[in-house]
């Protein structure tokens, strides 16, 4: 699939961003540890106008009157949304995309229902437990208040807010060994948050992804995994902020992600069929990433969903891409084309 977006039709696309991500025209003279903010807006918008497209751009930070007119006046064949957040909040984004949808405009990535049931850990986590897939045992606290170990749960346990995404608020931490520890974690997280506490059973065991493409018909991509590194042997390997997101850590320990080599037999087959049983439960469309932990008795079990997952050049999700034969240029096309075909209601209705 090499170089195949370049033979597309060419056009209008309007990229949608946070204003503090808006990537400058060129890599020159800017360090890596400065780059990595804002790398896929700057790998995306690129990769667009190299392929012949016409390319705006538009930051939305809590105001969407903007991104109304914009499209009201420039009639974008499409938006390529990489919106992580309104106005600071993570579970707001698919407000802007419902404002798409009630404007009649195609757009990448995934539908508002989709992000909403995702971007809630708390509630995908009952969805799981509806449609019988395999995710860790868990429980979820609206307030800070741990009276007693739930029924069902066991020590250690992982304690994350349902809310927050990119590992934030993810620390080591994060995994408690008793009643007391829990205790102060959930209102730790609570009182940080102001959001339920989501508290699962913590999985000792590998850390992989696999990437899903599709709206109908779905495409898995090979499973990736997080690889460690020289990170000390007493902490737990877990994908914490600091393990995610700090350069400097990174760097120091040669963390970053690999193709999931060596997986217990049929771990790499169970991670694919139960990532499309994930994106269908939760009614994903365009792309998502999912997260798994892959026990060394070859267990699976799925820890979120994560729609409209990081699309730098280098991250987990293009290179999986890559090593399934579709090359940068070509998977940023391919979501174009899922966004122009996505059958969202307003389609249905008015064709």
């Amino acid at each position: 699939m090499s170089g195949r977006m370049a033979r597309r039709q060419p056009r209008r696309v309007l990229v949608l961003l946070h204003p503090g991500l808006m990537p400058p025209d060129s890599l020159e003279g800017h360090a890596p540890k400065a780059v990595v903010e804002w790398r896929a807006e700057y790998d995306v918008i690129t990769t667009l106008r190299a392929a012949g497209h016409e390319v705006r751009v538009i930051g939305v930070l809590d105001s969407l009157d903007a991104l109304q007119a914009e499209v009201q006046r420039w009639e974008p064949d499409i938006v390529f949304n990489l919106l992580e957040e309104f106005d600071g909040i993570t579970s707001h984004d698919q407000h802007v995309v419902g404002l798409l949808e009630m404007l009649r405009q195609p757009y990448t990535g995934c539908n508002p229902r989709g992000l909403l049931l995702s971007r809630d850990k708390g509630l995908s986590k009952q969805v799981f437990a509806f449609h019988g897939i395999p995710t860790p045992a868990f429980a979820v606290f609206d307030d800070a208040q741990v009276k007693r170990l739930p029924q069902g749960l066991q020590f250690p346990l992982f304690v994350k807010s349902t809310t927050d995404d990119a590992s934030l608020g993810i620390a080591q931490a994060s995994i408690v060994h008793d009643l007391a520890a829990l205790r102060e974690r959930v209102a730790f997280v609570y009182e940080r948050n102001r959001s339920a506490v989501l508290v699962e059973e913590f999985i000792e065991g590998r850390e992989c992804y696999v990437g899903v493409l599709g709206n109908d018909r779905l495409t898995t991509l090979p499973a990736w995994e997080l690889d460690f590194g020289s990170m000390p042997t007493q902490l737990a390997t877990i994908a914490t902020r600091k393990v995610k997101w700090d350069f400097d850590y990174r760097q120091r320990h040669g963390i970053g992600s690999r193709p999931a080599t060596g997986l217990p037999p049929g771990a790499d087959k169970a991670m694919a069929r139960i990532a499309r049983e994930v994106y269908r439960a939760l009614g994903l469309s365009g792309f998502a990433r999912m997260d798994f932990r892959v026990r060394s008795d070859g267990g699976v079990f799925v820890l979120e969903a994560n729609a409209n997952p990081h699309l730098a050049a280098h991250e987990d999700f293009a290179r999986s891409a890559a090593a399934a034969g579709m090359d940068y240029p070509a998977l940023i096309g391919r979501l174009l084309t899922l966004g122009l075909a996505y059958r969202s209601h307003w389609r249905i209705l008015y064709g």
